[in-house]
């Protein structure tokens, strides 16, 4: 020491000697400083134990039936894929462009470090580039720096120096690469290859080509001013960029290189966000459920998180039938609504009626805000009648206009809304599932979350009880409107201009054509009580009205509920609960829940029953309310159904049986007061009908969907086309007709069994 004391008075001039000191000085501190950091003094350093688990939160994923990806569950839109999954050209130009020495260098490279040292300290280069190697650049991606102004960034480079290290020490270059491909940024809210490879080019990693690869490695730089969505032409110069770097180190050669430059960026966009895309209501179901489910899995060892634990979940949706269902229901709608309007004119409810017009401003979320902060009713119109731009949703796209809250109120009032749900009959799995025309727009789901009043497509529950009780399937009933005396002389009617009062239907006659004179005095002869509990047993829970009019579908039921019903006729008189998730499995695809059937033990109803009743409505679609699915439509096959319209045209339904599927569509507007415009336009088979027929034959179209329009009933037994073998109307007699009087409505109490 005392030698090297010596050796330093020596050295002259005198200020050499100073600035040696300073430096030995700053090196020193330097030197202490670097050690208390790695003493975790400004913060624990990951260990290498903590290294060796590096998981970050990872998107949840929605598959289909046909294992195709419909949805991500995420705080961070992240997908992790193996390094066989990513393509070498992928790795390739990754270190082109980021790190050319990453092979070289141990976590740091110090010639770069020393090179941007220089130039961007001392000679103030602000375009030198930075001296973070791909290994650094890992560590901040996996601990996202803390620290605040000049010191903090400084600690956390220092941090990032010494995890990089013992990164290096842990796992070899590639898997370093693979796992930094995962973690990193690619913008748009994707992060890793896989998300942003299904971003940005709707495939998965390894389907990526060597210039879409260069694409996205070339975002990495900056991942918004490179964005290919939003700067196409700033992303193609880049691209070029990273293809150039590729050549210089020898990862293409200059003919390949120059090839690639060549061609466009080719996007194909892809957001999955929750509000677009494919089956958006049937992914926020799904969601809804996937929490019930991992709430009573925290009793087990392993906590999971929607968000952020990357489970897989398979549902049962098939992903080609519900794009055509989208496509028809768009198709049907949009005609459907010019139509309404059309009819409805200037007289629409909506531009005239003005009781509905302020209920409507007062149920509003807005009205209630101003209300709550202390305007008068007053102030209040007057504020949501104040014009401003409007962006406006229709089925051509966006409008651009001036108008008031109460104008884009108006405007979303008067469209028509759906629900239609297909399922296989036997097990209950959901293959369609349209909860509405636009989730962006209308989030109200009319599958799992609406109850509308059915119509006729409850009567077949009326008769099929009758049949329970022994009652003949050509058993007559008349016609003829009746006022009952005790329910406030109460006449049901039947549509059309026929003159009935002489004329007696056979149940079959009577369901086939939907008629209400009839269908009230079958629940006359069953009771009430008897068809509310058949319900039960066929898996209705909504609460039922012990009226008479249950006998027209007064009664409010889901769409899940109507479902569960039918499809006990095609399996044996028991009914099969819609289900959306077949299973969930967790990243390391161990399997969390898996559906399990829960069977009927025995049937809601006898197989006679069943089969006299799938006959009659057989009878529907080939004679009756139903039949313009084949005269219309052209449909063959083997189909059964039933059309509903309720009171004043508001909700208009159609059940479809085929041998293999269950559909349910509905059709009406969210506001209730809206009914359309007149029955023409609004009965079941006008309205709602199309949705499955348009559907059903685009299936037969479809070259893997048309099995699913195929199969039978099955045989018909003999002594079940003898009990339906009978006329389907009969005249009274001649002295029953002389004792009547035809302009008379008949008058009597309502004698319903107990």
């Amino acid at each position: 020491m005392q030698r090297i004391i010596t050796l330093f008075r020596r050295i002259r001039p005198v200020w050499l000697r100073w600035l040696i000191a300073g430096l030995s000085c700053i090196g020193l501190l330097s030197g202490l400083f670097v050690f208390s950091i790695y003493l975790g003094m400004w913060g624990k350093l990951p260990s290498y134990a903590e290294l060796r688990n590096t998981e970050q939160p990872r998107a949840s994923e929605v598959y289909t039936s046909d294992s195709v990806l419909i949805g991500k569950y995420y705080l961070y839109d992240r997908q992790v894929v193996s390094g066989q999954e990513i393509p070498a050209f992928v790795l390739q130009a990754l270190v082109a462009i980021e790190d050319e020495r990453y092979y070289k260098h141990s976590g740091i490279d110090y010639p770069s470090l020393f090179r941007v040292f220089f130039k961007t300290i001392l000679l103030q280069d602000a375009g030198s580039g930075g001296g973070s190697t791909l290994s650094q650049q890992l560590a901040k991606n996996l601990y996202p720096r803390s620290g605040k102004g000049r010191m903090g960034i400084v600690v956390d480079k220092v941090k990032e120096m010494f995890t990089a290290r013992r990164l290096e020490r842990l796992y070899d270059k590639d898997t370093l690469l693979v796992k930094y491909l995962n973690t990193v940024s690619f913008g748009d809210n994707s992060f890793g290859i896989e998300s942003a490879s299904r971003k940005f080019y709707s495939k998965s990693t390894s389907g990526l080509k060597i210039e879409e690869a260069a694409t996205l490695i070339g975002m990495l730089k900056a991942t918004y001013s490179y964005n290919p969505r939003v700067f196409p032409e700033r992303s193609l110069e880049r691209r070029n960029l990273v293809l150039e770097s590729m050549k210089r180190n020898d990862f293409l050669s200059e003919r390949e290189a120059d090839s690639l430059k060549q061609l466009p960026l080719g996007i194909q966009y892809n957001s999955l966000t929750h509000n677009t895309g494919p089956a958006a209501y049937f992914r926020e179901a799904v969601r809804k459920q996937s929490q019930k489910i991992l709430e009573t899995q925290k009793d087990t060892d392993k906590a999971y998180n929607l968000y952020t634990s990357g489970l897989k979940i398979y549902t049962t949706l098939d992903s080609r039938m519900q794009e055509l269902a989208e496509v028809q229901m768009r198709r049907h709608l949009k005609s459907l609504q010019a139509e309404v309007e059309r009819a409805y004119g200037r007289k629409a409810p909506w531009l005239t009626d003005q009781k509905f017009i302020n209920r409507l401003l007062r149920n509003s979320t807005v009205w209630g805000k101003l209300e709550a902060a202390g305007l008068s009713d007053k102030q209040i119109r007057d504020s949501l009648s104040q014009e401003k731009p409007l962006r406006l949703k229709g089925w051509e796209g966006y409008i651009d206009k001036k108008g008031s809250t109460l104008d884009s109120l108006l405007h979303y009032a008067k469209f028509l809304n759906t629900g239609v749900l297909a399922m296989e009959p036997k097990s209950g799995a959901v293959k369609v599932w349209v909860g509405g025309i636009d989730f962006e727009t209308y989030k109200f789901d009319h599958i799992s979350q609406s109850r509308r009043q059915t119509g006729s497509t409850f009567k077949p529950l009326v008769y099929l009880t009758a049949l329970e009780q022994g009652v003949d399937p050509c058993s007559y009933f008349s016609a003829r409107e009746v006022r009952y005396e005790n329910l406030e002389d109460w006449t049901p009617s039947n549509s059309g201009d026929s003159d009935e009062t002489y004329l007696n239907y056979s149940m079959q006659h009577a369901l086939k054509n939907s008629v209400n004179t009839v269908a009230v005095k079958v629940l006359e002869k069953t009771g009430i009580p008897p068809v509310i509990e058949l319900t039960r047993k066929l898996g209705i829970t909504a609460d039922l009205p012990e009226l008479p009019s249950l006998a027209l579908g007064t009664g409010a039921i889901g769409i899940p509920e109507l479902a569960s019903a039918y499809s006990s006729l095609l399996n044996s008189g028991r009914p099969s609960k819609a289900f959306m998730i077949q299973e969930i499995r967790d990243m390391d695809d161990q399997l969390i829940y898996q559906h399990k059937p829960e069977p009927s033990d025995e049937a809601a109803y006898s197989e006679q029953s069943r089969k006299i009743l799938l006959e009659i409505l057989k009878s529907v679609v080939d004679s009756g309310t139903a039949s313009r699915l084949r005269s219309r439509y052209g449909i063959k096959g083997e189909l059964a159904g039933k059309t509903g319209t309720t009171q004043n045209n508001k909700d208009a339904w159609f059940v479809a049986l085929s041998p293999k599927l269950v559909h349910v569509s509905w059709v009406g507007f969210d506001q209730h007061e809206i009914g359309f415009p007149n029955t023409a336009i609004g009965q079941g088979a006008n309205a709602a009908l199309p949705l499955f027929a348009n559907w059903y034959k685009s299936l037969g179209s479809h070259k893997e969907l048309a099995t699913w329009t195929g199969g039978s009933f099955g045989p018909v037994p003999e002594e079940i086309t003898e009990m339906l073998d009978c006329p389907g109307i009969k005249r009274d007699g001649f002295f029953k007709r002389l004792f009547s009087n035809p302009d008379k409505t008949k008058k009597r109490k309502f004698r319903s069994k107990s």
